[in-house]
């Protein structure tokens, strides 16, 4: 059943994504991921930081040396936003959850993408898929991804990256472009995600609150699970207690930061409350020049 404000939350978070995609789009950073390789052009020899996916292996073995392949730009982008709706993404203690952040970040991304004449699709997930909308190009089209990201009901509260990955594979044969939302509170999608970025390319955009990683001083305090709903007492009071808050949560990101980089991922950490736009059109913009020759 859909809130009675349901107008206005819509609103709101369409004049913040078309504001945010402004943004972005003021210097063309969505473009670098233009030109996947449909039309050849040329090699060159490989320098440090290039691609190695783009590594022309014959010539490499003819001349007994790295080259990579260099293409023409493809006139159309098609971009895939996967958004983890488990229930962890209800959880917020600014003016947005995790969920409203993860709409209004796609909802940039989708606008981005349509100014640029380029189609954009959505595929939202729990433990299994839970709809999927094909690419399209359209202004009615994006507003439509918007409303879906707002107000769909998962079936589910479990997270699986895994199976929305397989999905998107089985679903999407062209190269794409595919952003995925999500505060990445699982395991074992490592294989996965990299055999997925080995035929698209896969930009995680990880989704953290203040409170994920800093533990404030209130007592005693119970913790509940969103997803499982195991619950845990602590004493937050404690400085041992919110040392080893400290120490899990650290231990945490590098190992997930770990899991992009053996796979060839770009991340961005978007932080709820903070204002993110800048920084992730400097992210675009940097891993440009590392994607481009």
């Amino acid at each position: 059943m859909l809130p009675p404000d349901y107008l206005k939350r819509l609103r709101q978070i369409e004049v913040r994504s078309r504001l945010v995609s402004e943004q972005l789009m003021s210097g063309q950073s969505l473009s670098v991921f233009k030109g996947r390789g449909l039309d050849f052009a040329d090699v060159r020899e490989y320098v440090p930081g290039d691609d190695v996916r783009r590594i022309d292996w014959n010539v490499t073995a003819r001349l007994r040396k790295p080259f990579i392949r260099r293409h023409l730009e493809e006139r159309e982008l098609v971009m895939m936003i996967l958004v983890d709706l488990s229930a962890s993404g209800h959880f917020g203690t600014g003016d947005q959850t995790k969920r409203e952040l993860a709409a209004e970040v796609a909802g940039a991304l989708a606008f981005a993408a349509i100014r640029d004449n380029d189609r954009v699709g959505l595929l939202l997930y729990t433990d299994k898929v839970e709809r999927f909308i094909p690419p399209r190009k359209s202004r009615v089209h994006v507003t439509q991804l918007l409303y879906t990201l707002l107000f769909h009901e998962p079936k589910a509260t479990g997270t699986s990256l895994t199976t929305a990955l397989n999905f998107l594979n089985n679903v999407i044969h062209r190269p794409a472009v595919v952003f995925v939302l999500s505060d990445f509170q699982e395991s074992g999608f490592e294989r996965a995600i990299k055999s997925t970025n080995q035929r698209h390319e896969v930009i995680a955009l990880p989704l953290t609150d203040r409170r994920d990683q800093e533990l404030p001083d209130v007592g005693i305090a119970t913790l509940t699970d969103p997803e499982t709903g195991e619950i845990l007492e602590l004493d937050t009071s404690d400085p041992e207690v919110r040392a080893t808050w400290d120490r899990l949560n650290a231990e945490w990101k590098a190992a997930l930061n770990d899991v992009f980089r053996r796979g060839g991922i770009g991340a961005f950490e978007l932080r709820n409350g903070e204002n993110y736009a800048h920084k992730l059109r400097t992210f675009f913009d940097h891993h440009s020049r590392r994607r481009i020759a």
